[in-house]
């Protein structure tokens, strides 16, 4: 079995609370005809550089039944600032148009394999993998992007058509996981696209 979720395969459960201090279960979101959960978190400059191109997207998609749900699994004994303090407190600044969830025992992460911060899954109406990957391509710098594969693969799935690129490696900063090293991975762990030979 691969670390991440596979194209097609179902979008898992999860029972977490959210800065507005409600509990949230995978069942909260059935009426979006299309779910985004990415993996996010508080510090990561690549998740700060790129907030407003994922606001953007929530925003131009939602009215196309396009629900947003960003979950931190980063463990606060590697780095402090990813504490749900600091969540409520960043919400409160920047009001974010999505839910975003603590997950406190880094289980969701495991079961979904998020690789890095941001790592975006885009789920259909059945909740099955059309899109997993990154965002944008420059997303320390969004601003300098230049393929916006979050927008095209939700584009394409809320027009009917097939998601023509499925996969992309997520770039950003790995998931910060309990009692192991700051830059540490799961062994199983690995890119979603591999290089093309030469």
């Amino acid at each position: 079995m691969a670390f991440t979720l596979e194209l097609g395969e179902k979008a898992l459960d999860f029972k977490l609370i959210a800065t507005d201090g409600e509990i949230y279960t995978l069942d909260c979101f059935n009426d979006a005809e299309t779910l985004v959960v990415f993996f996010t978190c508080n510090h990561c400059p690549y998740v700060i550089g790129s907030d407003e191109a994922t606001r953007a997207s929530a925003d131009k998609y939602a009215s196309k039944g396009v629900k947003f749900v960003g979950i931190n699994s980063n463990s606060v004994h590697v780095n402090a600032e990813d504490d749900f303090r600091n969540m409520v407190e960043r919400m409160a600044e920047h009001k974010f148009p999505w839910v975003y969830l603590r997950d406190e025992t880094q289980e969701v992460a495991k079961a979904y394999g998020a690789l890095r911060t941001p790592h975006f899954y885009v789920f259909n109406k059945d909740r099955e993998l059309v899109y997993t990957g990154r965002g944008v391509d420059s997303p320390r710098d969004a601003t300098q992007a230049t393929v916006f594969d979050l927008d095209q693969a939700l584009e394409e799935h809320t027009s009917g058509q097939p998601v023509s690129n499925t996969l992309t490696n997520p770039i950003g900063c790995n998931v910060k996981w309990a009692g192991e090293d700051a830059h540490w991975m799961p062994a199983d762990a690995c890119d979603l696209v591999l290089p093309q030979p030469a």
